[in-house]
């Protein structure tokens, strides 16, 4: 009988079904179903948690919360701490928490809204922005890997590349469009003073990871995670690490981000008016393995509400850029011999995109 369920089940029609229905895993909730649709099932190795960690590890309770004084230090000495544990924590975990980070609390809050507004609309208006070509301004749907990934995962996004060249305003929707553009701009303040401790971190003077366009592009991906009756049986957001330099990520007070690290899934609490920032495939290839891009996922929604998240990316992704990158010559010597061949970024997101979220790290295919 099970083999007969088996032969019976047309993944490629069930898949295009989902997406024709041009209204993602919102659509599905709001027609009530009470099971994940089989497309979602992800495999038992996937879903695992890994086990609990060993006393080596009890001190390694989640990654660190980082204080950036409202981006004014008051002296060297405050300045120097900061960029430390900076340091460590590109070194050892690729993500940490900042604090007292100058964005406005106010503004997170109404980001949030935003997302969370154009998600509950109407489904005709959402209906009217989805789609998979990502030469548009804006683009919702459910899984840009959809067709390709081993399991889709239970989450609608939209996506919106905010830099170098912004989107007509009118190309927004205009229940977030005056948001995303008012913290477009703060976030692109607060990654240059990141990209300032980050080259600092590596010994290099503040400018030298802007001098290298790491700030050039921004993609903001928003995330909407809706309630999931079945949330043992699929993911919010499969295994991956970011093909990014750097990620800004603002997240909601329901918990779902793991980081694995030595083995394990450490569970990211959130941290009032926190946001989370990452370090991407992209940095880790020009400091040669010196900052670490880290694996994490998003479990399924336990809670009655569905989750929100605002992903930024330092990235000019598929966006034309002729810039080759590679490990830093300041960086690279005979005893720290070059790891990666160099790539431009287009070629770099083109693999990662082609690959979809199965778990691998992209930075594999690009190593000597």
């Amino acid at each position: 009988m099970e083999t007969m369920k088996i032969a019976s089940y047309d993944r490629v029609s069930e898949l295009k079904e989902f997406d024709e229905t041009k209204t993602g895993v919102k659509g599905l909730v709001d027609a009530g179903i009470s099971e994940v649709p089989r497309i979602f099932h992800h495999s038992s190795d996937n879903l695992a948690n890994a086990k609990p960690l060993s006393s080596d590890f009890l001190h390694l309770k989640t990654i660190p919360t980082i204080d950036l004084g409202g981006r004014i230090f008051e002296d060297a000495i405050t300045r120097k701490k900061a960029i430390k544990e900076i340091k460590d924590a590109a070194e050892k975990w690729g993500f940490f928490q900042v604090i007292n980070h100058g964005v406005s609390l106010d503004l997170l809050e109404k980001m949030k809204d935003g997302v969370r507004g154009f998600h509950e609309q109407s489904p005709e208006v959402r209906k009217h922005y989805y789609g998979r070509d990502f030469s548009r301004k804006f683009v919702y749907l459910s899984n840009f890997d959809l067709f390709s990934s081993p399991a889709a995962n239970w989450r609608d996004t939209f996506s919106c590349y905010m830099a170098p060249d912004p989107p007509n305003p009118q190309d927004l929707p205009a229940i977030c469009r005056d948001v995303m553009i008012e913290y477009t701009k703060e976030v692109m303040n607060l990654g240059e003073f990141l990209f300032e401790l980050l080259s600092e971190a590596l010994g290099l003077n503040p400018n030298h990871l802007k001098d290298m366009d790491c700030l050039k592009g921004l993609l903001m991906l928003s995330h909407y995670y809706p309630p999931c009756p079945e949330p043992d049986l699929t993911l919010g957001t499969s295994q991956h690490s970011d093909n990014s330099f750097l990620t800004v990520l603002l997240p909601d007070q329901i918990e779902g981000l793991q980081v694995h690290r030595e083995g394990y899934w450490f569970d990211v609490p959130p941290v009032p008016g926190a946001l989370i920032i990452n370090i991407g495939d992209l940095l880790q290839l020009i400091t040669n393995d010196k900052f670490i891009s880290l694996d994490h996922r998003v479990l399924a929604n336990r809670a009655t509400r569905a989750r929100v998240s605002v992903a930024c990316f330092f990235t000019t992704g598929m966006r034309p850029n002729p810039r080759m990158y590679g490990p830093m010559r300041e960086i690279v010597s005979e005893e720290n011999p070059p790891k990666y061949r160099e790539t431009t970024i287009k070629d770099y997101a083109t693999y990662f995109n082609a690959k979809g979220l199965d778990g691998t790290s992209a930075l594999l295919h690009f190593k000597i």
